[in-house]
This record gives C-alpha cells, structure tokens and sequence, in this order.
C-alpha cells in the first residue's frame, strides 16, 4: 500500500485540500454481490491506514452501485467502523468511472486514477 500511495501523492503539486472518489465494494469493502450480506460487510486490508493518511480537510467521496434502500444500514456499517467521508453517492451503474477535471495554470494536474486489485485492500 505504503509504495503506491507515495507514489500517487508525489504526483501532487499543490497544497490545496483534495478531494478523494472512493468506489466501496471491491475497494474498501469486501465485494459481495449478495445485498442480503449487506451491514455484514468487511473491511479490506489496509484501508483504515489509508484513511489515517488522508488530511482531515480533504473531502472524501464514496461511490457505489448498491441500491438506495441499503443507504442506512452501508452508512452504519461505515461510521461504526471511523471510515470518514463527506458524500456517499448511490445508485451508480456497473460500468467505468471517469473522472473530468480541468489543468490549472502552471500545469498542475488536477485528475489521478488508482486502480487497485478487486478485494485486494492498499
């Protein structure tokens, strides 16, 4: 974990806060295509101590397919646990996630991905 993530955090150039799209099953829980395990869910390997690294002033953005009715028992299952966020998006498709943001002067790159392994954790 400690390896990727320094190398994706010397890509950044400025001192602003960041703001952080997280997908939640197959990256920071266990993925589980059975809704019924749903509030049941674990926790992947190492992402508590990704999130002891991410400044308390960035802004943290989960994403997810799961359905809006498993809303409540997701955010339990997250807060019960100290996973911070300030957004959790719902209802998502399946497909691809892609990112648009725009360069800022002086070059600054202002979009980076991460893909990480499926159930693997940081």
């Amino acid at each position: 974990m400690k390896q990727t993530l320094k190398e994706l955090q010397s890509k950044f150039k400025s001192s602003h806060p960041k703001t952080w799209f997280f997908d939640l099953d197959g990256t920071i829980l266990e993925y589980n295509l059975i809704f019924s395990a749903v509030g049941k869910d674990k926790l992947l390997p190492g992402v508590k101590e990704l999130w002891d690294t991410i400044p308390e002033n960035d802004f943290i953005v989960l994403v997810t397919a799961r359905p809006n009715y498993l809303k409540d028992v997701t955010l339990k299952f997250l807060e019960k646990r100290g996973i911070r966020f300030n957004h959790v998006i719902f209802d998502l498709p399946r497909g691809e996630r892609i990112l648009v943001n725009d360069e800022k002067p002086g070059n600054i790159t202002t979009a980076f991905a991460w893909n990480v392994k499926r159930n693997k954790g940081f």
